[in-house]
């Protein structure tokens, strides 16, 4: 009973956020324009964050919701509505091994958001196209901020950026309809584990089965040198030839086979569907609450939706038997958990070797003061051996804030260890 009042109060959200909403005519073309206005609302203070099942994250769903009703597409939640509602559970957000109906957590009514844009022809085969509109709120779980004093993460790249894609690509397709159904999914509690697309395979609103591919997108604002990373091109066999053909724009296109990684395009791998992530690399704002609409590069998360249509317009024309589901589960398999001190140094998530490569360091942190530059491959942490992110991720979870340590990487060919301090 302690919680009836908070869901009255997330419903109440839902019905009456209109007026908190930013008034813009949006051109049916997808520009940098419209990306930078839907990013700066729901990147803003005043959404707090986004922290799924929290009344921040029912204004974004109702933001979501809207423009969907505007953009002509139909329902795809629950009962008639765009709502799909899920149950999340802090207790498991604590404890792992804790049980969904563990008494000491707080229940938290958290939402995906559902559109579906009828196509023009008569196949059952539908399109599904998403991204995760939750960030951290105030940190308190998955943030990488050591500060003291609690601060709101307003994830403009992780996802704002994601979710203006589908609002664009909503927009856009509506005025320019495919032969085939597109559905469009909003999903909460990823920053969780991924919550609500699992809760959305698990429970779909489709027919799941006629499901051709599902694209992703996840941290989408921050392109640099028209470089873009897509995942999940092992997943069917057409995925590299549609790719290449639709880069028409110039973009330097850093495909990655694994059809799993730390977003919600791995819950419909799992359901064996093909599947891609679009991806513009991390950064040092990565789950911090630095991660502003300041820093968005809005022409550059247009030039991938750009793609993306052009990527939907030749699934269009493919049907189920030309999109076979291939296993590619790569390296990524696992979500990605950190508890323990951070060095301050950037994963390149496109490296397939042995070891973790680094893109940079930030300047002041661990890393950078033992010596660590960008571009060395991290092979050992604590005197452990790395054979990837994750054994990184376990490694450093192993060590504590302060501990003196080492760290050895490969630069130039040649291995190296220097002293880390923590």
């Amino acid at each position: 009973m302690k919680h009836l009042s908070f869901y009255f109060s997330i419903s109440f959200l839902l019905l009456t956020t209109c007026s908190q909403q930013p008034e813009s005519k949006f051109s049916v073309s997808i520009t940098p324009e419209d990306v930078e206005t839907h990013i700066t609302f729901l990147a803003s203070d005043s959404l707090q964050g986004r922290e799924a099942g929290s009344p921040s994250e029912a204004i974004a769903a109702n933001y979501i919701a809207d423009h969907f009703r505007d953009f002509g597409l139909e329902p795809a939640g629950d009962e008639e509505t765009y709502f799909q509602e899920f149950i999340i559970n802090t207790a498991v957000l604590r404890n792992p091994h804790a049980s969904q109906d563990a008494e000491d957590g707080e229940k938290r009514l958290s939402r995906n958001v559902a559109g579906l844009l009828q196509g023009t022809g008569n196949t059952d085969d539908v399109i599904i196209i998403g991204a995760h509109y939750d960030h951290l709120g105030y940190g308190e779980f998955g943030s990488l901020y050591r500060g003291d004093e609690p601060r709101i993460h307003n994830g403009a790249d992780d996802n704002a950026s994601g979710t203006a894609g589908v609002l664009e690509l909503a927009h856009y397709f509506s005025e320019n309809r495919p032969e085939k159904d597109i559905l469009f999914l909003a999903f909460s509690g990823e920053e969780m584990g991924l919550l609500g697309s699992a809760h959305y395979v698990d429970n779909p609103t489709i027919n799941i089965e006629n499901a051709l591919a599902m694209i992703n997108m996840d941290m989408i604002g921050r392109m640099t040198d028209k470089k873009l990373m897509i995942f999940g091109i092992g997943t069917a066999e057409k995925w590299e030839a549609i790719l290449d053909s639709a880069n028409t724009g110039g973009l330097e296109l850093d495909l990655v086979k694994d059809g799993t990684g730390a977003s919600d395009h791995t819950s419909f791998y799992y359901k064996n569907i093909p599947v891609l992530h679009y991806f513009t690399d991390t950064h040092a704002d990565y789950h911090r609450p630095s991660d502003d609409a300041d820093y968005i590069n809005a022409n550059g998360t247009a030039l991938a939706l750009h793609h993306l249509v052009r990527v939907a317009v030749q699934l269009d024309e493919l049907d189920k038997s030309e999109m076979e589901f291939i296993e590619s589960p790569g390296e990524q398999r696992q979500a990605m958990s950190l508890k323990g001190p951070t060095l301050g140094v950037l994963p390149d998530y496109g490296y397939e070797g042995k070891g973790m490569r680094i893109t940079g360091v930030t300047k002041g942190r661990a890393a950078e003061q033992a010596g660590v530059k960008g571009g060395d491959i991290i092979i050992g942490l604590g005197g452990e051996k790395l054979e990837d992110i994750y054994g990184y991720m376990g490694a450093l979870n192993k060590l504590k804030k302060g501990q003196l340590t080492t760290i050895t990487v490969i630069r130039n060919g040649k291995e190296m260890t220097m002293d880390l301090q923590l």
